[in-house]
């Protein structure tokens, strides 16, 4: 138990060594990229936007974190001939990845449901002031047993959108009604259509029916009705996707509410569903990183290349990141299903990781 304390204590320390490495020098490379995007911003509001980036840039290299720590503890270890000294206990050198991997284990637990909830937060939060300061307005849009809520901002005021349903692509709203308010709040007209569909510069609408508020009196009396209409918008498709909120930007915990509700409304929760499953196999896929560090830098320095050791290793972790990466892509755009796209690459690289780890290890 004690043996396998130290290791994981020192496998802990550098990778919060390494850790703190990446924070400081993604934020000063995020500083200069944010101070050109908006060279006219106050400092302080420059800063803002880098802190509130922070987390999500370290959160998406978390696994490479890992891999390059396993890799600095295991040379470490080699160099120092504590290796040695465990297997010439009589212990095997499986055994000295117990304490790694349960490290592994739990930043993989805590990063889920602790640190998820934060980058989730932050990024919504970072995605809205950059959108603000761009100048190209506000837009929420919310999912709820009525339907589809959708707000768009601009200088000459507010635009509220419901729509009952929507294309599988929220290019087209079905059942639309579209109020404008006022930069002060007050009503300025009422609009309710069959379909709005969304193009460049703008909502199509059919089948119109305006009401102007602005007047007052009997609104109702000098409604008229048009066969099509169009309303300005800064809003494009891409735009109105991310404000229904990436999966970056949901907590873990909400998620599966969220699923629920947006499969309910007719929308494709597919990308959603993929991500909250390779959010629960992060943990695995980091145990399975130490394994793959570990077999390759386990061995005496004396009697191995330690460089190349250490490459191969760092480019076998590497590539079975972008092959998560890569199946990820392959599951939201439903060429394989979700379980596949989201726990194979953790489980395979596990598996592999450990059957060249018993080759190095027993041969």
């Amino acid at each position: 138990m004690i043996l396998h304390y130290y290791f994981a204590r020192k496998f802990l320390w550098t990778f919060l060594g390494i850790a703190g490495v990446f924070v400081v020098l993604l934020a000063l490379i995020d500083v200069v990229e944010e101070l050109q995007d908006f060279p006219d911003l106050p400092i302080w509001d420059v800063i803002e936007i880098v802190l509130l980036n922070v987390p999500n840039t370290n959160y998406e290299i978390l696994p490479l974190i890992v891999i390059l720590a396993a890799v600095a503890l295991f040379v470490r270890l080699a160099r120092t001939s504590e290796l040695v000294v465990l297997r010439a206990s009589g212990r095997s050198g499986l055994r000295g990845l117990l304490g790694p991997m349960a490290v592994a284990a739990t930043i993989g637990i805590v990063s889920i449901t602790v640190l998820n909830p934060i980058v989730a937060a932050s990024s919504k939060r970072y995605h809205d002031l950059v959108n603000g300061h761009l100048g190209g307005g506000e837009s929420v849009l919310a999912i709820s047993s009525e339907g589809l809520w959708l707000r768009q901002g601009s200088a000459i005021g507010q635009t509220v959108i419901h729509a009952a349903r929507a294309s599988s692509d929220v290019s087209v709203l079905y059942d639309a009604t579209f109020i404008a308010f006022s930069p002060t709040g007050d009503p300025l007209r009422r609009i309710t259509a069959s379909s709005a569909q969304l193009g460049v510069g703008g909502w199509t609408l059919s089948d119109v029916k305006l009401w102007d508020l602005s007047a007052g009196g009997n609104a109702e009396s000098s409604a008229s009705v048009l066969p099509t209409l169009r309303v300005p918008s800064a809003l494009t498709q891409d735009r109105i996707i991310d404000s229904f909120g990436k999966p970056e930007y949901i907590s873990l915990w909400d998620l599966p509410d969220f699923i629920a509700e947006l499969e309910e409304a007719g929308f494709s929760a597919r990308r959603y569903a993929v991500w909250f499953q390779m959010e629960l196999a992060r943990p695995l896929f980091l145990m399975a990183l130490v394994l793959v560090a570990a077999a390759f830098t386990m061995r005496h320095a004396r009697t191995s290349n330690t460089g190349l050791s250490v490459l191969t290793a760092i480019m076998l972790g590497f590539s079975l990141y972008y092959m998560r990466n890569f199946a990820q892509v392959l599951g939201e755009n439903g060429q394989i299903p979700v379980i596949l796209a989201a726990w194979v690459p953790p489980v395979a690289s596990f598996l592999l990781a450990f059957g060249i780890l018993l080759h190095m290890e027993d041969g």
